[in-house]
């Protein structure tokens, strides 16, 4: 779905694009989950960023032939939606309580209880990277991996937690309304594919802000209030057992925080990726340059990408897919990024457009 030259070519007979939704009781109330794959195979949970859903937040890798074929032909992937961001979602009772981002956190560990999944792979961007990095130290023993993308870790500076106020009186008062429809769009995107070339908007930006006019604004509202109202996790690094993938936008406004997540982090277990001229949604803007560093990442557990799929991108030239290693950072390739030993890295991906 991303801004590039060469086109996405699915193929609808290998790529299973179907799933089917759960509705999972949990203490804290009911939560959505799509399941998509094989239920058979290991399994990737992924969360995502307030006001998206795993629609509007990871349809675009899952859309990238090569990121299909790894992650669908090793796993079945569990989405998790934040309560009440599904699809056709009710607005939640005002008589359910607020939750708390541990809530959210304890409510990942009853889905994984409710499908009988011991051990899983975690995949969550900005508010959802959050909740399953909160759930990883809490449930250290139920992670294998974390890929993070534009993760946020810190409690939230006065003036982010000033800003996300006025965004719950605006989702209080006016519902999804333009405004707002803005601030989302800044929070996600980089302000070069938000304008557009020649000042025409993207397919990308207008596809979000339909499925944005989706969304329950309350519940929306009750989402953001758990996010900042969340506590510093920086203390709880020490706990982490599993190796992470951080992706980062250059142009994210959570871009300072991720990098600070990634020195924070274990050194030995946490490689950083910076995607230039990209927003926070680096799923959707520019999902090519996730596909080699996850690939390798997950080399690291055994995991290998399909081989039928070798020759997808082999025609084009965009230099993020797989068959044009050249342009990512050569300590990418080293053996301590394949799984024995991870560092940190700073890697930059430059798009074509």
């Amino acid at each position: 779905m991303g801004e590039s030259s060469d086109s996405v070519s699915i193929d609808i007979d290998v790529i299973p694009l179907g799933g089917k939704e759960f509705v999972v009781k949990t203490s804290k109330g009911s939560i959505s989950v799509f399941v998509c794959g094989d239920q058979e195979k290991p399994a990737l949970i992924t969360y995502s960023d307030v006001a998206l859903n795993y629609m509007s937040c990871f349809q675009g890798l899952l859309f990238c032939q090569d990121a299909a074929s790894l992650l669908l032909h090793n796993f079945c992937i569990y989405h998790i939606d934040a309560p009440g961001h599904e699809l056709g979602a009710n607005v939640i009772s005002s008589d359910d309580p607020l939750l708390s981002v541990d809530d959210l956190a304890d409510q990942v560990v009853e889905v994984l209880d409710f499908f009988g999944l011991r051990e899983v792979m975690c995949f969550g961007v900005t508010a959802g990277a959050y909740i399953l990095t909160l759930f990883a130290m809490k449930y250290r023993e139920r992670v294998l991996g974390l890929i993070l993308v534009s993760p946020i870790c810190k409690a939230p500076s006065w003036t982010e937690w000033l800003y996300n106020k006025v965004l719950m009186n605006l989702l209080y008062f006016y519902g999804m309304c333009g405004v707002l429809k803005e601030c989302l769009l800044q929070r996600y995107f980089s302000k070069e594919l938000r304008c557009g070339m020649h000042g025409a908007e993207s397919d990308i930006i207008q596809a979000c802000r339909r499925l944005l006019d989706e969304r329950q604004s309350l519940n929306v509202m009750r989402f953001l209030h758990a996010i900042n109202e969340r506590h510093d996790l920086t203390e709880g690094f020490k706990k982490l057992q599993c190796k992470t993938l951080i992706f980062v936008g250059d142009c994210s406004p959570f871009h300072a925080e991720s990098l600070y997540m990634s020195t924070k982090m274990d050194r030995k277990g946490c490689a950083l990726v910076e995607v230039q001229a990209c927003g926070s949604l680096v799923t959707e803007e520019h999902p090519y340059a996730m596909v080699v560093p996850i690939e390798l990442f997950l080399m690291g557990f055994g995991f290998y990408r399909q081989k039928h799929f070798a020759s997808s991108s082999s025609n084009g030239s965009n230099p993020a897919s797989p068959s044009n290693r050249s342009c990512i950072a050569p300590e990418l390739l080293s053996p301590e990024s394949l799984g024995i030993k991870l560092k940190p890295i700073k890697t930059r991906v430059d798009i074509v457009i």
